[in-house]
């Protein structure tokens, strides 16, 4: 083993106590909608001290749905767990000024909203030159867009829905804000190691499109256009190209079966007894399913084999099989009952904790689905991992003190001015 000596420890992390990956790191966000806060809880439930700023009263999103029947968004409180939040009156060119000084302060600043004016790269890195900075837009040119319009021009709802329909079909997941909020993340940590590294700054652009378009040209779709002259047809639930079956049980429970690799298809073929009904279908057709692609070409005549099976018996019974023999598959169910039947949504199953959060009571909430270790492989703690979402401008006062110094006089002419607002439990 090399005798190296360690590295002098940077000074801005003098008392941290490395609990947490990302203890020491402070990012402040200012966001809205899905993309900028998802990437921001996931460093806050990694252990960085996150900071949302909002105008006093709540942005944009601040009541969107899901609501309780109290309005409260369990949409807002989802995606801002961990957070702290700060209020301010962000028509006012001192609430301008203060947050510019707490980016400052903190080194690394996260936002969607437009980066002019006040938030202008070239005048918050004047304030601080090592500034690590992600701002997402909708569009590379600054034009506004959003998951869903991207999802629409990407082509992906022209290939979603029954084979034969000509209607798009949008999802309902908004992919391309989740994917775009981890990129965002993954940005600010890796300027970050830069930052530690070097001692520069980085000021990065992130457009949402951008996101959509290197996705879809990744998975293969821009090159069948180009190199095949080709687009992947509309196929329903069938796996483009591959094997994936969505099958029904004789007590009208739904699955979904995927023989992707050899093993999966060996699996499949042995838990629905399917493997001579389907051999002569490969002699009849002259195919050969070793090649998935083929496997593709017969699919309607493999899943009536295995549907032959799986139609027969009950769900317990087909799910009991399916596990015996490794078959990799997933029932369709609702939201509804993926929270009645799934054993992760408890607080035994690891994931999701019981929080109560204020406004709205208690219900499951989840962790950082990555499980940190140390060098001895013990599992670190996680920040935020049984934290609320804060109440609006809850840590206002917290945050002036903490992270600017200012005194209680001064906090409290703010307060007097209406630049910041404390907790708004209204």
């Amino acid at each position: 083993m090399l005798d190296v000596d360690a590295p002098a420890p940077d000074s801005r992390f003098v008392g941290v106590t490395g609990t947490a990956p990302l203890d020491g790191l402070r990012v402040v966000e200012g966001s809205a909608f899905v993309a900028a806060p998802s990437g921001g809880m996931t460093l806050a439930q990694l252990g960085a001290e996150v900071v949302r700023f909002d105008r006093i009263g709540g942005g944009i999103d601040h009541g969107r749905w899901p609501l309780t029947a109290e309005g409260r968004s369990l949409y807002w409180a989802g995606l801002n767990k961990g957070k702290k939040s700060l209020t301010v009156d962000l028509a006012n060119p001192a609430a301008h000024e203060l947050l510019a000084e707490l980016i400052g302060s903190a080194g690394t600043f996260l936002t969607n909203f437009p980066a002019r004016g006040w938030m202008a790269p070239e005048r918050l890195v004047a304030r601080r030159a090592d500034l690590v900075m992600v701002a997402i837009t909708g569009n590379r040119d600054g034009t506004t867009a959003v998951d869903y319009t991207i999802n629409a021009a990407m082509g992906f709802p022209m290939a979603t829905g029954p084979a034969g329909g000509t209607e798009p079909v949008n999802s309902v997941l908004p992919a391309w804000d989740l994917l775009c909020g981890q990129t965002a993340a993954v940005g600010i940590l890796a300027a970050d190691r830069r930052r530690l590294l070097t001692g520069e700054g980085s000021v990065m652009t992130l457009a949402l499109s951008d996101v959509a378009l290197a996705a879809t040209a990744a998975l293969g779709y821009v090159g069948e256009v180009q190199v095949n002259g080709t687009e992947r047809p509309r196929c329903g639930n069938d796996l483009y190209g591959a094997f994936g079956a969505d099958l029904s049980t004789v007590d009208g429970r739904r699955l979904y079966a995927v023989a992707i690799s050899r093993r999966q298809w060996d699996a499949l073929l042995e838990a629905t007894d399917s493997a001579a009904a389907v051999a002569e279908v490969e002699a009849a057709r002259g195919l050969d399913f070793d090649d998935e692609g083929d496997r593709f070409e017969a699919r309607q005549q493999i899943k009536a084999a295995m549907q032959a099976w799986t139609g027969d018996r009950p769900f317990t019974e087909v799910a009991e099989r399916l596990d015996a023999c490794g078959v990799c598959w997933g029932p369709y169910q609702t939201f509804t009952e993926l929270v009645a039947r799934d054993p992760r949504c408890s607080p035994a199953g690891g994931l999701l904790v019981e929080v109560d959060q204020p406004g709205i009571g208690q219900y499951l909430a989840p962790v950082s689905p990555l499980t940190p270790t140390d060098a001895g492989g013990r599992t670190m703690s996680e920040g935020g991992s049984d934290a609320v979402a804060p109440v609006l401008g809850e840590h206002t006062d917290e945050v002036l003190a903490g992270w600017l110094g200012l005194s209680s006089a001064d906090i409290g002419r703010l307060h007097d001015e209406g630049v910041v607002s404390g907790a708004d439990t209204g």
